[in-house]
């Protein structure tokens, strides 16, 4: 290796730096180059070109097209450079080596492969490299079903394919489209300018209007100004919201689309362009090009079918013998000598143990320990259900003995967990496993002590097999064929149903409506599972406590709960978004509520998208209903497939989720290329706003803070940093363009993380800027998820006709404001409430920021809570508004009322954001990883008892916030001298 390449990464950061490159072509000859790191790829091929005419052979080349750079990447890996539109800066080779050479296969096929795997941080070798036919299945079937798609989403008429690229953005305001409030506004002046004219025209209408109506009176006024030769209609135009991608068109009033919406509640006129259905066309005929492309390469060479499933001739429900599992071996063992090594082994069903747990011989600590034991499990064969999990933990002891250890009574004092893995009993083809299985186990953290096995945990393997500890076992071959998991329609099973009296019917209304959701005794188990069919006729919302009562252990009450359900009338969003919990794996029971869930709507599925997200982990194979469902709705709408890439991309580091997530983000990018410029954009800027924040913290420790921001000033004025952080959309809305950065407005945040703030001239009308926030380093999915449930309490209470948002007076906006800051910080019991986290708008809406801490985990100093008061309401906050009367009491009191009408419409919905907020332990935040987390928000709703009840509580806290304000006060005083004294 040449001297001083080992610091070519710093490099790559100075924008124009002037580095030497070394270049070999496939002639065999050598050339070294100067060339700037801002130099795009295909501008370097054009200087290597030209230096090597005068050398020998250069007659020998073909066309540069011909050929292509590769080099080797950060990763160690050969990457050929197809996008010759990337920079050296942005290649970041390991080495300044480039070798050109001849192109093989499809050059389209290639670059897109290229920025695929750029896009989602995975190269996409490492898929093929697995030699796994899940893998390899998976990802065939749903590049076919992505391409599919796509080439139905082309053939679409124009109007139909704006839904999917350019969906409306609605404003849920149904209940305060009928209240008084509204009936204010009894017009509305619209500013309308046609495509590709400077001339544009004032236009009166009613708030109630359809888009049509808007586009008639705006041709209606051309035709009088302009007198055009021929007449035009209204149909062929759509209405663009003027400098976003966002369009104004369908069967909804005008006062519905949100920009229509903010503009008329903040006076302020919408100014809008007639754009002509042929721009839209030529939009569409740009995305079908590329599309077409790829269709025409790939129908050449389609993949062989997939293999048919091997059927066996025993019926798997006819084995009685009992099922085992031979624990071989484990690798890469670390542990205390003197103790001794254990795995304890677990047959789950979600979260239902399916019989008795198995504990393993002791054997003494060792890097590779024996135990060559078999362990039996309480259950047959035939009674294993589909999704039946083989949880495994491995564990040292104090070695004290050496007689085997007794599986009744366990020390738990002296265990120390090492280790877990979980994987499947069937395959992904429904085969009961046969065979050795090397599994890589994932490490235990102290508080796993309780619990040694963990169900809902991933069932993938751990990719760090060089570090991780390994445990060998071996599935026995229990018949000499193999055995699938027979189909239940034919299980020739008879259902048996019982019928019972009135009485019986009383009681089970009163298990059913146990909204506390307590313990169900074995009796009322009993009931319930007799009276299943009066449950789906009745209470079919309750068929989580049905699922979670049935015995999953026996191969006959499967079938007949299967037989069931497909008879089950379909359930709201509310009861079907619980049934994705880990607790319900039946493959039945998923299909049944993905069933459901395709009745949302694009905006309400969008509104749960970041839970869906995250119960993809508990999916235990790769091909679900629940991929499909996604993937099938994102490449519908782009506003949803844009941020199911950005949820997805955001987790790509986490081992358990990598694989998983990455072969979904191949397939919705298969399924829409176009998209790939627009992600490719915003990852490159991305980039570059890391790079800039890590500048920022590494010269905010050395310099003051007005010298660091002159300093990132000049970083950003570099040619790279301009060209990446300029003229793309923006990752926060889709729809907003971030244009030029004003360079000169942008600042960094004082806090920990040092965020930056980062200003673009803005586009739209009446707004000469447009921000964005940048902050790296924290996980932020908690924030997303806070501002997802606040986003969702707006809903709700538009949906009342309550807008806690907009009026026209400053102070009734800090009225409405502060109700619902109050109560939702409350309910979702946020902490960290000091007065650097409360902002205030120039209109006197009042918001929070910063939601690190949330669910009653408040802040302590000292051992001391320094937030003593369910939410803030200070008694500055009641100076203003009261407008700074002392004894204006009729204000307050309005107030009072806003406050308790917004609570009882959240406690109305308490089961939704209790079943939202379950979903995402599988997020793995640190204030929200058991069920126990969530009990503070059942206790904030009053979850079971009556709106009275709960009212009555909840102006006892309204009482102590006012009352106890004070405290808040000093709370906010040490705030500030702390960070004053920083």
């Amino acid at each position: 290796m040449p001297p001083g390449v080992f610091g070519m990464q710093d490099v790559w950061e100075k924008d124009g730096q002037q580095v030497t490159v070394e270049f070999l072509l496939p002639t065999g000859i050598y050339l070294t180059l100067e060339v700037s790191c801002s130099d795009t790829i295909g501008t370097i091929k054009k200087m290597l070109w030209r230096a090597a005419r005068g050398e020998p052979l250069f007659g020998a080349l073909s066309d540069p097209d011909a050929y292509v750079f590769t080099c080797i990447n950060l990763t160690a890996e050969r990457e050929d450079l197809e996008d010759e539109q990337r920079r050296l800066c942005d290649v970041r080779p390991f080495l300044p080596i480039l070798r050109l050479v001849a192109r093989e296969g499809d050059r389209v096929e290639k670059l897109i492969n290229t920025q695929i795997s750029h896009l989602i941080g995975k190269g996409l070798h490492e898929f093929d490299s697995q030699k796994n036919h899940e893998v390899s299945e998976f990802r065939t079937k749903m590049r076919a079903f992505c391409e599919e798609r796509a080439q139905e989403r082309q053939r679409l008429p124009w109007y139909e394919w704006m839904e999917s690229s350019f969906p409306c953005d609605l404003e849920p305001c149904s209940g305060l489209l009928k209240s008084s409030k509204f009936h204010n506004f009894k017009k509305v002046f619209v500013n309308v300018k046609f495509e590709g004219s400077e001339e544009s025209f004032m236009l009166q209408l009613d708030p109630q209007d359809l888009p049509v109506m808007l586009m008639k009176n705006a041709l209606k006024k051309k035709a009088t100004v302009f007198r055009p030769v021929r007449q035009e209609k209204p149909e062929d135009y759509t209405l663009q919201v003027l400098g976003r991608w966002e369009f104004i068109y369908g069967k909804h009033p005008l006062c519905q689309f949100k920009y229509i919406w903010c503009c008329m509640h903040e006076a302020q006129t919408p100014y809008l362009t007639m754009v002509h259905h042929s721009t839209i066309t030529k939009y569409q005929e740009e995305q079908s090009c590329l599309t077409n492309q790829v269709t025409k390469t790939r129908s050449s060479s389609k993949p062989p079918p997939l293999p048919l499933k091997k059927q066996n001739t025993t019926s798997l429900w006819t084995i009685q013998e009992p099922f085992y599992v031979q624990l071989v071996q484990g690798s890469r063992v670390n542990a205390d000598e003197g103790m001794k090594l254990v795995v304890q082994a677990g047959l789950f069903h979600g979260s239902e143990l399916l019989c008795k747990v198995v504990t393993s011989n002791e054997v003494n600590v060792s890097s590779e320990p024996l135990w060559d034991q078999k362990l039996v499990f309480d259950i047959s064969v035939g009674d294993l259900p589909r999704m039946t999990r083989l949880c495994l933990a491995l564990y040292a002891v104090v070695g004290t003995t050496k007689k085997a250890r007794s599986t009744k009574k366990k020390n738990k004092r002296a265990d120390c967990p090492l280790a877990w893995v979980n994987t499947m009993v069937f395959d992904y083809k429904d085969q009961l496993k046969t065979g050795d299985f090397s599994l890589s186990a994932w490490p235990s953290v102290p508080d796993e002590k309780s619990d040694l096995l963990n169900p809902m945990g991933t069932v993938e393997k751990n990719p760090n097999i060089d570090s991780a500890a390994g445990l060998l076992i071996r599935f026995p071959n229990i018949r000499p064929h193999p055995l699938c998991y027979p189909p239940l329609d034919k299980a020739g099973l008879k259902t048996h149903i019982y019928m019972h009296m009135n009485c019986n019917i009383t009681l089970l209304k009163e298990i059913v409506d146990n909204k506390n959701q307590t313990e169900i005794f074995e009796d009322e188990k009993e009931l319930l599972w007799k009276l299943r069919v009066e449950m789906r006729d009745h209470y079919p919302e309750s068929l989580s406590k049905l699922l979670l009562i049935g015995k999953w252990n026996k191969h006959e009450d499967v079938a007949q709960m299967v037989w069931l359900l497909r008879k089950w009338p379909d359930l709201p969003v509310l009861h079907a978004l619980e049934l994705l919990d880990y607790r319900f794996p039946d493959p039945y029971v998923r299909s049944f509520t993905i069933k459901c869930l395709r009745k949302l709507r694009d905006d309400e599925l969008f509104r749960y998208l970041l839970q869906l997200v995250q119960v993809l982990k508990y999916e235990s194979y790769l091909d679900c209903d629940l991929t499909t469902f996604l993937l099938e709705r994102a490449l519908s709408n782009k506003n949803i497939g844009h941020f199911l890439f950005w949820h997805l991309r955001s987790e790509m580091h986490v081992s358990s989720a990598s694989l998983r997530f990455g072969l979904i983000l191949e397939a919705y990018c298969r399924g829409n290329l176009y998209h790939i410029k627009s992600f490719m954009k915003q990852n490159e800027a991305l980039n570059k706003m890391k790079a800039l924040n890590d500048f920022v913290k590494s010269g905010s420790q050395k310099a003051t803070r007005s010298q660091t921001i002159e300093d990132m000033k000049v970083c950003i004025r570099q040619e790279a940093y301009m060209e990446a952080l300029s003229d793309m959309l923006s990752p926060l809305s889709p729809s907003i363009i971030l244009s030029e950065i004003c360079t000169e407005k942008c600042k960094f945040m004082d806090s920990k993380m040092k965020p930056l703030w980062l200003m673009y001239k803005s586009k739209v009308a009446q707004a000469d800027t447009v921000g964005i926030i940048f902050k790296n380093g924290d996980d932020l999915r908690q924030d997303m998820l806070t501002l997802q449930m606040l986003e969702l309490m707006d809903v709700l209470w538009k949906r009342e006709g309550l807008d806690l948002r907009f009026l026209e007076e400053a102070i009734e906006e800090f009225t409405l404001s502060c109700a619902g800051y109050c109560v939702a910080t409350y309910v979702l019991g946020i902490g960290d409430r000091h007065s650097d986290n409360i902002m205030i708008r120039e209109n006197g809406q009042l918001f929070h920021i910063d939601f690190g801490h949330f669910l009653g985990n408040f802040k302590t100093k000292f051992g001391i809570n320094r937030e003593r008061v369910p939410f803030i309401l200070t008694y500055d906050f009641v100076h203003v508004i009261q407008q700074g009367r002392t004894n204006n009491s009729e204000k307050f009191e309005r107030f009072r009322e806003y406050c308790e009408q917004a609570y009882k419409i959240l406690c109305r919905n308490g089961t939704l954001f209790v079943n939202l907020f379950a979903l995402m332990r599988a997020a793995g935040l640190p204030e929200l990883s058991s069920s126990k987390d969530i009990q503070y928000l059942k206790d904030s709703l009053a979850l079971g008892k009556s709106e009275e009840e709960a009212l009555k509580i909840f102006k006892v806290k309204f009482n102590e916030a006012l009352r106890e304000s004070w405290k808040t006060k000093v709370n906010w005083m040490m705030h500030s001298v702390a960070k004053d004294n920083r």
